[in-house]
């Protein structure tokens, strides 16, 4: 089976991701189709040699859509363009409104200045043309197209309103029984609601697809090539093949992914499994791109270039994830199904009526009427507070949401939370604080204090890690960090360090007050011929059960004792947790950390299940099963590797501290980094879809109001425009004046459940 992912421009509503789903799955060899609307992408799984990716291509081109290239690299500057030209539909139909509206009032002077009612029908018939071959040309093309795909949308009903308000302004022209200046207005006021929508449309997908290009700018544009002779040679990134070498210094970013071949260093390589311990390399190690070089320079052998990167294999995901996130069948649209097949049935109910209800009782038909009665029902029955029933509710959930430290970047998937069922962490950053912290101290039992006067005479695991330390004080390795940190907050004065040596991936070695201190991992021990007894043996074992890091302290080549780091829970996961569970929701764990490390996580924290040394793409293939499965699921995280998890998620979402990457895939952002407010989102979410529910039952009520009304054939299009306003009006008071209790428990700043 094959892959084709495309990026299909011309997708209006979410009904146009099932025209294209019906479509492709009726050819031969296609075995799966997902399409993503806020997007605007599709991904087909499909037999080569039973369908040609031409035959694709040209089905969705057949159904009025774009097709091109998701990688291209003009998309992006594709995309901005997009946007700036929605931007100049919304301010070109604004700027006609407020003419025909001027020309309306105009209209209550017609008996003050001699000849102005007379003129004004015209001047309406210029805007409501200029506006339909103009900027809001595209409302009929929309419509056109969903026709085509046998798909009654919003689009739809837009343009059957346009063009009944032009055919009332033509007849108004011809028969003064139509008021044709009303009616050529209805058609702009239409046609710019329409277009301000369509603006808030591109605005979301043009900023949701950035991520993927935040994503590659992460790696270094140049890299130092060494020839034959070993002289560097400083070349772009791309120019790059596979068998070069490229020499890294301390403290730089690692260009490509490689083997080492001279050198040994610590990595950190948070990037690809989002863990703080960096990881000690040797020759023969494999490096990642994007990652860091931390202490010593290393040699690298290229082995792989471009598309087969890290950095690109992560970027291709998110890109697949967004064309494969569960598609959400907006409320609006599932309305509008009903909606406006019912709108046209009353309009030519209305026509028969008064052709053949007159003529049945005896007398002529009354074609005017029935006219009247068409083209009324369609303009009154264009639901403009419809189309704003959602955003309006998203608004103001994201008002109180941001109250409460969250902040919505997707409404839509924010409204979806509600159903979510399982909930994803990842473990590093988000479930615990992010940094190594000393957690426990041993001292050998045949360890002499060397120096009483540093700390208080028979308290060996407080000199231990006085010494420690006092050699690791220059260091910039994380563990060193920790370590130094420990023994400052803990009162210690550290003595000098003198000879300070680093070992690249081993550790340090120093001399303080006379004696040979070394602090670092089992090889570094062992090179030196420093042996542990049975006990210490023993209390590394269950440190490292625990899923701690360990470092050794020898004194003048005696093993003085060992230093347990951890990655500590964040104080409020726990009740973030439990909250989440009282929800009646699963909780999982999945981590890029080893299985002993996220264990001990899951065991603590309370959660359901874990899962543990996870690439990125195995998190987003663990969440892609979980759906598969039928649940809906939200994924947590902040990392590089946590953005295809969080793309394909459901509802992802980001803490605030994490990565631009991470927060631009996510749909939800906690910038406080408090856990707890994830189940109060949920709640929240569910509040937000009660408020757009009754917004939309609102809206719908003016509508049909103004629909029935209509089918007297005795309202005036002044009044639909009035009926707008009317709808907008309740919706937005509604919505205003709507209180958005949460009512699932929520938390203190401290994690409390109160």
């Amino acid at each position: 089976m094959a892959t084709l992912h495309v990026r299909v421009g011309g997708m209006h509503c979410s009904l146009c991701t099932r025209s294209i789903q019906q479509a492709l799955r009726r050819l031969d060899g296609v075995d799966d189709v997902r399409v993503s609307l806020a997007h605007e992408e599709v991904l087909v799984r499909y037999d080569p040699v039973r369908v040609p990716v031409a035959t694709l291509t040209d089905t969705l081109r057949d159904l009025g859509f774009t097709v091109r290239d998701p990688d291209h690299t003009d998309v992006f500057a594709e995309e901005e363009r997009e946007l700036a030209r929605a931007r100049r539909i919304a301010a070109a139909t604004g700027g006609l409104v407020i003419a025909a509206t001027v020309l309306m009032v105009a209209g209550r002077w017609g008996q003050v200045v001699p000849g102005l009612r007379a003129v004004i029908p015209g001047a309406q018939a210029v805007l409501a043309l200029l506006a339909s071959v103009g900027p809001a040309r595209f409302v009929y093309r929309n419509a056109w197209q969903s026709l085509r795909r046998r798909i009654l949308n919003q689009d739809v009903l837009a343009a059957a309103a346009a063009l009944a308000g032009l055919a009332g302004g033509v007849a108004g022209l011809a028969d003064p029984r139509f008021p044709g200046g009303a009616f050529f207005a209805a058609t702009t006021y239409v046609l710019a609601f329409h277009a301000v929508g369509g603006y808030a449309s591109v605005l979301v997908h043009v900023r949701a697809s950035q991520s993927v290009r935040r994503l590659l700018s992460l790696q270094p544009a140049m890299a130092r090539r060494l020839d034959e002779r070993g002289d560097e040679e400083e070349v772009p990134v791309d120019e790059l093949r596979p068998g070069d070498r490229v020499r890294i210094r301390p403290g730089e970013r690692i260009p490509v992914d490689g083997r080492i071949l001279h050198g040994s260093t610590a990595i950190d390589e948070r990037l690809v499994t989002g863990e703080p311990v960096p990881r000690d390399c040797r020759p023969g190690d494999e490096v990642v791109g994007g990652s860091i070089n931390l202490t010593g320079g290393i040699e690298v052998e290229v082995t792989r270039t471009g598309d087969d990167s890290f950095l690109h294999r992560v970027a291709r995901q998110v890109a697949e994830a967004r064309a494969m996130k569960p598609g959400i069948l907006r409320l609006v649209d599932r309305v509008l199904l009903v909606y406006v097949p019912v709108v046209f049935a009353l309009a030519a109910a209305g026509t028969l009526f008064w052709l053949l209800a007159p003529w049945l009782a005896g007398g002529r038909p009354d074609g005017v009427r029935a006219a009247y009665a068409a083209l009324g029902v369609l303009v009154m029955g264009y639901p403009c507070a419809l189309g704003m029933a959602t955003p309006l509710a998203i608004v103001r959930a994201s008002g109180e949401a941001a109250a409460r430290g969250i902040l919505m970047r997707s409404g839509e998937a924010f409204q979806v939370f509600r159903l979510v069922d399982t909930v994803v962490f990842d473990k590093t950053g988000t479930l615990t604080e992010g940094k190594p912290q000393v957690v426990a101290v041993a001292a050998a039992k045949r360890f002499m204090l060397v120096q009483p006067e540093a700390s208080a005479p028979g308290d060996p695991e407080v000199q231990v890690l006085t010494l420690a330390a006092a050699a690791e004080r220059l260091s910039e390795h994380p563990l060193g960090r920790a370590i130094v940190d420990a023994a400052t907050g803990r009162g210690s004065e550290l003595p000098e360090a003198e000879a300070l040596r680093a070992e690249p991936g081993r550790g340090v070695v120093a001399r303080v007050d006379g004696h040979q201190i070394l602090v670092g991992n089992q090889r570094l021990l062992h090179e030196q011929g420093i042996r542990q007894d049975e006990a210490m043996a023993r209390w590394v074992d269950h440190q490292h059960e625990l899923g701690r890091t360990v470092v050794y302290v020898a004194v003048d080549g005696d093993l003085a004792g060992a230093i347990a780091l951890a990655d500590r829970p964040r104080e409020d996961a726990a009740a973030a947790v439990a909250a989440l569970r009282r929800q009646g929701l699963r909780t999982v764990i999945a981590s890029g950390d080893h299985e002993g490390a996220v264990a001990a996580a899951a065991r603590e924290l309370g959660v359901d299940a874990f899962h543990a040394r996870l690439l990125p793409e195995d998190k987003r293939r663990l969440v892609l099963q979980l759906q598969r499965e039928g649940r809906k699921v939200a994924f947590v995280g902040d990392g590089i590797n946590d953005a295809p998890s969080l793309m394909q998620a459901d509802v992802g979402i980001a803490v605030g501290a994490g990565t631009d990457i991470a927060i631009e895939s996510a749909d939800v952002v906690l910038p406080a980094r408090r856990l707890p407010a994830v189940a109060e989102a949920r709640a929240l979410a569910a509040a937000s879809y009660g408020l757009t529910l009754r917004n939309v039952l609102l809206a719908l009520a003016v509508n049909a109001t103004g629909v029935l009304a209509s089918l007297s054939g005795r309202v005036h299009p002044m009044w639909a425009m009035l009926a707008m306003a009317v709808s907008l009006t309740l919706v937005l008071g509604h919505t205003l004046a709507t209180r958005l209790p949460v009512t699932a428990e929520t938390t203190d700043a401290s994690g409390v459940i109160q």
